[in-house]
């Protein structure tokens, strides 16, 4: 972290420079805060006026200002007053005729920031009345918006929804303390950025479907810090979507942050075609989302390595950890995922759905199913290596029913390995483990960590299925009602040492060949 902290001295030093710099109030320029007025000429001007003098903070005061898309310039601050709103004008037509762009745009500038107490609010109910009068219309194209999609949702294509925030190839980057609130897609997007630092922001957005609440794609030197998001999609997303861009997402710190999701809370992956090396997660505290507090995820051709996780609290949570090595790319690069560390992490698993109640829910699987374990599967020959976890306790409220779904120990060699799926938790559907399931990984190491249910489930707590090198220490299992608590099938060299069960000795650990 000795470079970021570097970066963030310069990117301290950069914004005070700025802030004392020339101010540029929008309502000089003709903006009106009636709710009504398009302002986007206005405040574009301000922005193109403060590059042109070399910098400075272009000022939204209070008031609700309406906006179509905006265009950063570098070394141009946009700071919003307390009680300030920008609102992205709920015309579909001004986001482009074909692919929509986002509401603010910038691409290769440099120390660009946008500050202040005020809210940036894409107006998405409005939006999406507008989107759908047009395809209704005929006047915008889409292909998707009447097909049902793999999450049995049907919805107007991605493409065709703005972003809040997109920014490409930006160096020195500061997003402090505003809220964002109302996309119809993801909220923030920043790709192939350098030096960005996201603090003490509020995400408020689960009014449509993929409000991912902070993307970062093939970033370097990021810190994101002091948040909350609330999202109808995943909280904070990792992704890497280009093997041929020159940045990978390296050397990120991501503390402090409280997150609400109707997707996975924290996750690294699903795109993942180059990689994610030397990530440090540090106190989150995770509430009322519907899939994995935890997601490490790579799939397309890509790595992940070098990543450290500690102090995770989450509460009503769908699922503790899923670790995923697949292959959905067409060629042949194989995926890596390596050197991972998660330590300290507390989770309550519910029965019901997580999420209930909120306004978009997470899709239902609709395949029967008993709560899901905890998960770390790789592929048969390409197993997931150096996995420690460490001060690990998930407590589950249980009450599987073999009515419901079974699966059998005995037939682990069914469970599908569904190579190129989507990656989820569920996506092997019932598994025959309650607590953790394990397989094709190398270098498994668990110590300190104990899983507990509330009402009674019938399967085997922890499996590990064609794992080499494992190390078992410290485990406790005090709910297990039959044997074992622990099934090692096809799994070599394995090390297990304290673990404490109501079952006898012989009981406790079972090795199937």
């Amino acid at each position: 972290m000795k470079n970021a902290i570097l970066f963030i001295g310069c990117l301290i030093s950069t914004f005070s420079v700025i802030g004392q710099q020339k101010v540029f109030t929008i309502t000089t320029y003709g903006a009106k805060p009636d709710g009504e007025t398009h302002n986007t000429q206005a405040i574009q001007k301000a922005i193109d006026e403060a590059n042109a003098a070399g910098g400075g903070r272009v000022l939204i005061p209070a008031g609700r200002f309406v906006t179509g898309v905006l265009h950063m310039k570098s070394n141009v601050g946009l700071y919003l007053a307390e009680n300030a709103v920008l609102l992205g004008t709920s015309r579909r037509s001004e986001y482009g005729p074909k692919k929509a762009s986002a509401l603010l745009v910038a691409d290769g500038q440099k120390n660009i920031s946008i500050t202040g107490k005020g809210t940036i609010d894409g107006q998405s109910d409005k939006l999406i009345e507008d989107i759908y009068r047009m395809l209704k219309a005929g006047t915008l194209e889409d292909n998707e918006w009447q097909t049902e999609n793999p999450w049995h949702q049907i919805r107007p294509a991605e493409e065709n929804r703005p972003k809040l925030l997109e920014w490409r190839n930006c160096d020195g980057v500061q997003i402090k303390g505003i809220t964002f609130r109302d996309g119809t897609d993801w909220i923030q997007k920043y790709v192939n950025c350098t030096n960005l630092i996201i603090d003490s922001i509020r995400v408020e957005s689960t009014t449509f479907l993929n409000n991912d609440g902070i993307d970062v794609v093939d970033c370097r030197h990021v810190k994101i810090t002091n948040s909350f998001i609330n999202a109808a999609d995943d909280g904070i997303c990792l992704k890497s979507e280009d093997r041929n861009r020159k940045n990978i997402c390296e050397d990120i710190y991501i503390a402090n942050c409280k997150v609400r999701s109707s997707a996975s809370a924290l996750k690294f992956g699903t795109a993942s075609w180059s990689g994610f090396k030397d990530i440090t997660v540090r106190d989150l505290v995770i509430y009322d989302t519907y899939r994995s507090a935890i997601a490490l995820e790579v799939v397309d051709g890509g790595f992940m390595e070098n990543i450290d996780i500690r102090n995770i609290k989450a509460t009503n949570t769908g699922n503790a950890i899923f670790i995923r090595i697949g292959h959905r790319n067409k060629d042949t690069v194989q995926s890596r995922l390596r050197h991972i560390y998660i330590g300290n992490v507390t989770v309550d698993v519910p029965k019901g759905k997580p999420d209930k109640g909120y306004r978009e829910e997470g899709p239902i699987v609709r395949e029967p199913h008993n709560v899901y374990p905890s998960s770390i599967v790789g592929l048969p020959d390409y197993p997931i290596e150096d996995v420690v976890l460490e001060n690990i306790e998930v407590k589950y409220e249980g009450g599987a029913s073999k009515e419901v779904a079974y699966v059998s120990p005995d037939a682990l060699t069914q469970i599908p390995e569904k190579v190129a799926d989507y990656p989820e938790f569920s996506m092997f559907g019932e598994l025959p483990a309650w607590g953790f399931y394990v397989r094709h990984a190398k270098g498994v190491t668990m110590k300190n960590v104990k899983i507990s249910y509330k009402d009674e489930d019938f399967r085997t707590p922890m499996i590990f299925d064609d794992v080499k090198a494992l190390k078992l220490v410290d485990i406790s299992i005090p709910t297990v009602k039959s044997a074992p608590a622990i099934l090692l099938h096809k799994t070599d060299n394995a090390t297990v040492k304290k673990v404490v069960s109501p079952l006898s000795k012989t009981e406790t650990v079972k090795i199937q060949k």
